[in-house]
């Protein structure tokens, strides 16, 4: 537990606070981040029960709690605004994590900067982050997509792009959709392109699991997991950029709903070739 004994500043009055918490284990809450819970008049939070449990281990008990999701968000934040505006300290902070990532925050944060709030933010943990440095695929690179559209055109599209992603790729899941998502990016994928799935990072059960997209879908079918999930994709190896590679890059976009001008645009962005070429080879 933090010693919040002395009455140290966490941020300034009338500035939106956004706090980082814990992905698991409650210790990792950084001192400053105990300060500015300790100090607040206002805490925005998805679930009153999460954060009244890391209030208590903190010994906190003032702060009054808003819930912000993403069916309250919309009709909470003009309040939220006229409480900082009138110099009212308002903290900002999710389940788990970082606020704002694949998490509500970001209409609130959006709105007090066109109030003309300062935004103090309060780093901390991010489980994708957290989940990428431990997969050991490359990070000097890497890209954040958050959860995957759950069917549909979008889906397909999504699935298209991540395909040919050069750079490692963090997704969120829920356990109860996960054996899905892998069968699908190894259908869109190479079977054989590495994955990592990391669930409950930094609790008592912690798991991460490395191998391919194929190797994936036996585990799961053996192991169904629980809890929280991060998936790390591997970077797409070097790109095919013969005409008959670029040609069936163009026909899965527009399967997945693309029209023919976007699809065209978007295989030469992602393959480096120009437009032009591509355009041609559609069209021929």
């Amino acid at each position: 537990m933090i010693d919040l004994g002395e009455d140290r500043p966490a941020g300034r009055l009338g500035a939106l606070w956004v706090v980082a918490t814990p992905i698991g284990h409650l210790d990792d809450l950084s001192i400053r981040a105990g300060y500015a819970l300790a100090q607040a008049e206002v805490i925005a939070c998805e679930d009153t029960r999460r954060t009244s449990g890391l209030l208590r281990h903190l010994g906190v008990t003032r702060p009054r709690l808003v819930v912000l999701n993403d069916h309250t968000e919309r009709s909470v934040v003009d309040r939220l605004v006229g409480d900082l505006v009138a110099g009212c300290r308002v903290v900002l902070v999710s389940d788990a994590g970082t606020p704002a990532v694949s998490d509500p925050g970001w209409r609130l944060i959006r709105a007090a900067i066109d109030a003309g709030v300062e935004i103090d933010m309060l780093p901390g943990p991010v489980a994708a982050v957290a989940a990428a440095v431990v997969s050991g695929l490359p990070v000097d690179r890497f890209c954040f997509d958050g959860f995957l559209p759950r069917s549909g055109g979008e889906r397909s599209r999504r699935l298209a792009e991540l395909a040919t992603e050069r750079r490692t790729t963090v997704l969120y899941e829920a356990p109860h959709r996960l054996a899905r998502t892998i069968e699908d990016l190894a259908g869109a994928c190479d079977p054989e392109r590495s994955v990592v799935i990391a669930r409950e990072l930094t609790k008592l059960h912690q798991e991460v699991w490395r191998g391919t997209l194929a190797g994936a879908i036996e585990w799961l079918a053996s192991a169904p997991p629980r809890g929280e999930i991060v998936v790390v994709l591997g970077g797409a190896p070097e790109l095919d950029t013969s005409d008959d590679a670029l040609l069936e890059a163009v026909g899965r976009l527009v399967e997945a709903g693309s029209t023919r001008r976007d699809a065209v645009e978007e295989v030469a962005r992602v393959f480096g070739v120009a437009k032009r070429r591509v355009f041609d080879l559609a069209n021929r």
